[in-house]
């Protein structure tokens, strides 16, 4: 299968500071072939002119709660911080089911797809009693709408009786949860280049698991070699809540139990020392920014200027649905421009700089080098959008205008591995008004069983 575009009129490629202008790119099966001016297409390929199309690199997700679809806008929790929020959600994210979980995916999965994200990374660590395989769910929505997924097997073993945040309900056994993460890394984990799924480890976050599950989900999975993932630092509070439990800040514990190097990287981040960064930056330890939910929840605003002049790894995402109320990586990248400026002063960073932290430095953090960047060999990622549409009018730069100035906040094109699975502004593969009926029932099911709705 070929696809070509033909004559771009603005391609930006975000290997080293490389921006083309009408220009083709020539895709063979999941690949780049090429990249240049006065490319001839194969027999039998796809074309498509895109003489008035911006091209992009797909978005990469690093950090999202696609369950959370289904507990979106709840009025009676909009002015609470983390802990508060948590705890009124635990009890109704308790009757997730397969289902539910299942509809919930393919609802977030799909948004993110119409806002070029190519890549996505989901983090789910509510288990109730009785519910098994919810990780395959979501594994089987990636696998329809055609999106690039990266599930973390989330975790909690330290509920209410034992001084936990979360409810005994939603927890597990330490050897339930390596058992099944065991199995997921044999099913599904796919280490190859141009791989559509692989696995990570990820226990929820320090005051939600034991010290003991946390040294055994990063020693399972270096053996294994896949990359371990949690929260750390996101609020006052969970500091607190660490140097009340266990004696330590977040990140000196993390050290403590094996959790600081290349293959882990932490949501959020918000509340580190000067020196805590240069401790990421010397381990190579990455972030996952989520503006938009630190933000919401009033977390506090993290030094993402101050981390990538460390070096330290940083990746975009959009965090969970509750806590964000959308699955949009454009929007992303705005929250993450204006809150650096607002916060850290006026040039913190560019719209370049959070364009390359949307694409390929979250890709670094998910150990991908296939994603991220539009060249030759690489992956065929990307996202198209019209230059003569009614929100760039006016606009002189693509990629400012990119993270700046569009209001629609949906692609015209999206391609995955060669495929094209946004066309017009639409989904390809599912029907999006069949998905948000389902998500919408899924929903209005699970309020019911908590006595809201």
């Amino acid at each position: 299968m070929s696809l070509f575009i033909k004559n771009a009129a603005f391609i930006a490629t975000m290997d080293g500071d490389r921006e083309l202008r009408n220009q083709d790119i020539l895709i063979e099966g999941p690949a780049i072939q090429a990249i240049g001016p006065d490319l001839v297409p194969p027999p039998g390929a796809e074309v498509v002119d895109a003489s008035n199309y911006w091209v992009f690199p797909g978005l990469v997700n690093t950090h999202h709660h696609l369950y959370q679809v289904l507990t979106r806008c709840i009025g009676e929790i909009q002015e609470a911080e983390l802990f508060p929020w948590l705890k009124f959600l635990y009890p109704i994210w308790a009757g997730l089911t397969r289902d539910s979980v299942y509809a919930a995916a393919q609802v977030g999965l799909g948004e993110l797809l119409k806002s070029g994200c190519t890549t996505a990374s989901d983090h789910h660590y509510v288990f109730p009693r009785g519910q098994s395989q919810l990780i395959d769910a979501e594994i089987q929505a990636a696998v329809e709408l055609g999106i690039r997924f990266h599930p973390c097997r989330g975790s909690m073993s330290l509920g209410e009786k034992d001084g936990g945040l979360p409810p005994d309900s939603v927890i597990q056994t330490e050897e339930e949860i390596l058992v099944d993460s065991q199995r997921l890394i044999k099913k599904y984990h796919d280490a190859s280049s141009y791989s559509m799924c692989q696995i990570a480890l990820a226990p929820c976050s320090p005051f939600s698991v034991t010290r003991s599950l946390l040294e055994q989900s990063v020693e399972l999975a270096r053996r294994h070699g896949v990359r371990c993932h949690t929260h750390v630092a996101e609020t006052r509070d969970e500091n607190q809540f660490c140097l009340e439990q266990v004696g330590m800040r977040p990140l000196t514990y993390m050290e403590d139990v094996g959790w600081l190097g290349k293959d882990v990287w932490f949501a959020h981040g918000i509340h580190f020392t000067d020196a805590e960064l240069d401790k990421l930056a010397a381990t190579g330890t990455g972030i996952a920014h989520c503006p938009a939910s630190n933000q919401k929840l009033s977390s506090g605003t993290a030094k993402i200027p101050q981390m990538l002049q460390r070096g330290v790894a940083v990746g975009l995402a959009v965090d969970g649905s509750a806590s964000n109320d959308g699955s949009n990586m454009l929007a992303e990248m705005k929250e993450a421009l204006l809150t650096a400026k607002l916060t850290w002063g006026i040039d913190s960073l560019s719209a370049r700089d959070v364009l390359s932290m949307a694409t390929r430095g979250s890709a670094a953090l998910l150990g991908r080098d296939d994603i991220g960047i539009l060249a030759q060999g690489k992956a065929a990622d990307l996202f198209m959008v019209r230059a003569d549409s009614l929100d760039y009018a006016g606009c002189s730069d693509p990629i400012t205008a990119l993270v700046t100035a569009g209001s629609s906040e949906t692609v015209d094109i999206t391609v995955v591995n060669g495929r094209i699975v946004v066309q017009d502004g639409r989904l390809v593969n599912l029907e999006e008004r069949e998905l948000a009926r389902r998500g919408n029932s899924a929903a209005q099911e699970l309020l019911k069983k908590a006595g809201i709705a």
